[in-house]
């Protein structure tokens, strides 16, 4: 018997339990009066590198008969001019309609992402964050009504699993729409980082609030407990919440969107997108180098999630607070891998359990005490300072001038300095901001199709 079953007041899981279910035609009556659009980031290797090019050729196929998107926008990262000629031809050849092309590091783009720069505004931190961020308030300006957003390396996509998503938005009228899936092809476990950072480290929190009685700790992690599959890549979010969310630059993009959905959103669906295998490109552990693959992921996961916990829901952390959590999600951790690996034998999987204990160990928990040593350095610093000058009867004058006091506003303009750094603003903050912003996108655009 399929699973259909509702497991919460907060969330609604729509579930796949039919093949046969055409929704495509209500979407598009849907259309006549909203304007959904589609945000594809992507690099010049998706389609300039021989193996990746069929894969992102699929996507574009599948996508002319997704007839109910207003505009599809390719956000693209990491190409030349040349790139560029070459994507327009692949889009002409498909015969897909509607298509803008963001070009990163066009002239164009570069004049926006220079005008918000001189407003304060960081986004020297290139990747998929800054790409999504411009393409958002591209959508924005185009007076999108819900967008969606589409990696673009699925091996398996097909045009169904992107009606299922946007449907609950466009008909219903949820706000938030997330995709799941599972991560195994029949051979193996993937999704290393859902499975083993993820939940183990929400369980750890949960374990950790519980005991402390933090009730509104718990409240945010329950949530987060709640999805199938906290870090998938694709949903579809209503524009008006989109305007108000934050985002981030780093790989807790994910993270810090579920955490801004659920302090500004109500009506929030999982959608199941396939009940078959869903491939896309896979990244290395990286043990040795902390700065990349699942090693940089994991720790940018981690200071995102106790970023927000402690700047939005006043989480208190202590000098002990991260070693208690590293050694908790441990213990969590290591209860999971021996389930997976009973399930990996139940169904005859490889498994390779030493390769999975090695990144709990070498790389996760490691990664949650620096992400603590990084969050407490204001504080550790500034606690030295206090007790030497504090001691020293050589600072008594300084002391009584307000020696004492600079130093701990300088703490704590550290820590908000620190924790604000890998966030940027709304897009209705930048309005704010930048009020001329809208008009110089509607220029930008305007330039890209008279090319």
């Amino acid at each position: 018997m399929s699973e259909y079953s509702q497991k919460s007041t907060k969330i609604t899981n729509f579930y796949k339990l039919s093949e046969e279910t055409d929704i495509l035609d209500e979407l598009i009556q849907h259309s006549r009066w909203k304007k959904p659009v589609l945000v594809i980031p992507a690099l010049a290797s998706e389609f300039t590198d021989p193996e990746n090019r069929p894969v992102f050729e699929n996507i574009l196929r599948e996508l002319k008969g997704a007839t109910y998107l207003n505009d599809i926008i390719i956000g693209l990262d990491a190409a030349t001019q040349e790139d560029v000629d070459l994507l327009k031809e692949i889009v002409s050849e498909i015969g897909l309609e509607k298509v803008l092309i963001q070009w990163n590091d066009g002239p164009h783009f570069k004049r926006l992402y220079e005008l918000l720069e001189s407003a304060g505004i960081d986004l020297s931190e290139r990747g998929k964050g800054r790409n999504v961020f411009m393409s958002f308030g591209v959508a924005i300006v185009l007076s999108a009504t819900s967008v969606g957003l589409l990696d673009a390396d699925i091996k398996t996509f097909k045009r169904t699993q992107l009606d299922r998503l946007f449907f609950p938005v466009e008909v219903f009228n949820y706000q938030f729409s997330k995709a799941y899936y599972a991560r195994s092809d029949g051979r193996q476990f993937f999704g290393r980082v859902k499975r083993l950072l993820v939940d183990p480290l929400l369980i750890a929190l949960k374990r950790k609030f519980t005991d402390t009685g933090e009730e509104k700790m718990l409240r945010v992690i329950d949530f987060l407990l709640l999805f199938n599959y906290q870090l998938s890549g694709e949903f579809v979010i209503d524009t008006e919440l989109l305007q108000r969310i934050k985002y981030t630059l780093n790989w807790g993009v994910e993270i810090l969107t579920l955490i801004e959905v659920y302090r500004k959103a109500n009506q929030i669906a999982q959608v199941e997108f396939t009940k078959g295998y869903f491939d896309h490109k896979h990244q290395k552990i990286s043990v040795a180098d902390a700065d990349k693959g699942l090693h940089r992921m994991s720790t940018d996961i981690i200071a995102t999630l106790l970023n927000a916990l402690v700047i939005e829901e006043g989480l208190e952390i202590s000098n002990h607070f991260f070693r208690d959590l590293a050694l908790t999600y441990q213990s969590v951790a290591e209860e999971l891998i021996k389930k997976y690996a009973e399930n990996a034998r139940l169904n005859a999987l490889n498994y390779d359990r030493d390769l999975e204990e090695t990144f709990v160990n070498e790389v996760i928990t490691d990664a949650i005490i620096n992400v603590g040593e990084l969050l407490n350095v204001p504080q550790n610093v500034s606690g030295m300072f206090l007790r030497y000058t504090a001691m020293s009867p050589e600072f008594d004058e300084f002391n009584r001038l307000g020696l004492q006091k600079a130093i701990m506003e300088k703490e704590k303009r550290m820590k908000q300095e620190y924790r604000s750094a890998r966030d940027l603003p709304s897009w209705e903050r930048i309005e704010e901001k930048i009020p001329g912003i809208r008009d110089q996108i509607i220029n930008v655009i305007e330039e890209l199709k008279k090319e």
